[in-house]
């Protein structure tokens, strides 16, 4: 285990060309290849001497700033402060631009609020194009993004599991109390990878004694996912992506085209046979047997199950919505599928689109009109079963 992770992190330092002779590097002389592991990665992913940088935030709690809420809506001791901008950030939708598009919902009584649950290695303005999305529609926004490094602790129980535990509270308290003007509050989720979608299984975890907050989840759309499996060729391909980021072909880069059109016709140069490089292949290796190990840890395997159990068949009663495509190669579309037709079994309302060619957690940038088109039909479909 532990030639395997020196092996790891001199391969990893090399694919992000930091440069470093390997001589620079302590000596990896641990005896605990958890903590191992997790320091080279650590190590592999520094790019800066601050590793994740904060986005100032002016105003001094993000749930005032949604709306003008009463006092004991937001709880004194409020967490979300302690990781703005890294992790977090709270959206308020611009209503001048709003109104003139005009809500889906047409519920005059009811504000939404959609939680984004970012892939792994996503930053804030990646989501930001979404919360945009969402604004344009009326639709205030929170982002929640996951550093590669700090989802090794959301295996083994660290940080990132606190995190989105906290932010699942948070989202409660604010869910709890109607608007200052007596509109009730609901929620939407828009969720990305499996990174994203085991984040919302932790919500939903922490939030099992509170039907009153479950009744108010509206829709959930997923976005490249999901893999109910525990599958280390899965999370491995998730890490070497996130990684490697555009110098893969699991994640190959995308142009922005504005002549996508609702026919799903597909604008970008993008070859489904793209060979990887030796460097992608020896790294995707070294991950795989990785996890292999790690997956296997009874500790890691019955949370994650837990975790996929509560997604699996304990969702709430609202409509889904799965976006994804053939030509993925983190999460294969039979995963997908399959997971779709399990919850079509239970009998719940289940809504999907294949985008077809474009790559993984890829869809609104290879098919913005496209993509925008079916998340407002959901929506009102989200909107429709309100009624019903």
């Amino acid at each position: 285990m532990e030639a395997s992770a020196r092996l790891l992190t001199s391969t990893a330092i090399c694919f992000h060309r930091r440069n470093l002779p390997l001589s620079s590097l302590p000596l990896l002389n641990c005896n605990n290849p958890r903590r191992l592991i997790s320091l080279s990665l650590a190590k592999c992913s520094l790019r800066s001497t601050t590793p994740f940088p904060s986005s100032p935030n002016p105003f001094s709690s993000p749930l005032s700033r949604i709306s003008p809420s009463p006092p004991e809506a937001i709880s004194p001791n409020s967490s979300l402060n302690s990781f703005e901008g890294s992790s977090i950030q709270w959206d308020q939708p611009n209503f001048s631009l709003s109104n003139t598009k005009g809500s889906v919902f047409s519920h005059k009584d009811s504000v939404f609020t959609v939680v984004l649950l970012g892939w792994l290695g996503a930053k804030q303005k990646h989501l930001k194009r979404y919360a945009d999305m969402y604004n344009l529609r009326g639709i205030q926004s929170v982002r929640f993004v996951v550093p590669p490094t700090e989802l090794l602790g959301f295996d083994l129980g660290s940080i990132i599991e606190e995190k989105v535990k906290n932010l699942a509270h948070e989202i409660a308290d604010w869910c709890s109390v109607n608007e200052t003007d007596g509109r009730e509050r609901h929620l939407l989720f828009h969720t990305f990878s499996n990174t994203g979608w085991l984040a919302y299984g932790v919500i939903l975890d922490s939030l099992k004694s509170r039907e009153d907050i479950i009744r108010k989840i509206r829709g959930c759309i997923v976005d490249s996912g999901p893999c109910a499996e525990i599958s280390p060729e899965v999370w491995a391909a998730g890490f070497c992506a996130a990684f490697l980021k555009k110098r893969t072909v699991l994640q190959p880069p995308a142009e922005s085209p504005d002549n996508s059109n609702l026919k799903g016709s597909i604008v970008r140069n993008y070859q489904s046979d793209t060979k990887p490089s030796i460097g992608e292949m020896v790294l995707l290796s070294l991950l795989t047997k990785f996890f292999e190990v790690l997956l296997r840890c009874p500790d890691v395997n019955r949370r994650l199950s837990k975790y996929i159990s509560v997604l699996s068949e304990n969702q709430p009663h609202c409509p889904q919505l799965y976006l994804y495509s053939s030509a993925d190669k983190v999460i294969p579309p039979r995963y997908v599928e399959e997971f779709i037709a399990h919850q079509k079994a239970l009998g719940r309302s289940v809504y999907a689109h294949n985008f077809g060619l474009s790559p993984h957690v890829d869809h609104f940038r290879s098919y913005p009109h496209l993509y925008t088109a079916k998340v407002e039909e959901f929506l009102k479909l989200c909107s429709t079963a309100m009624v019903s």
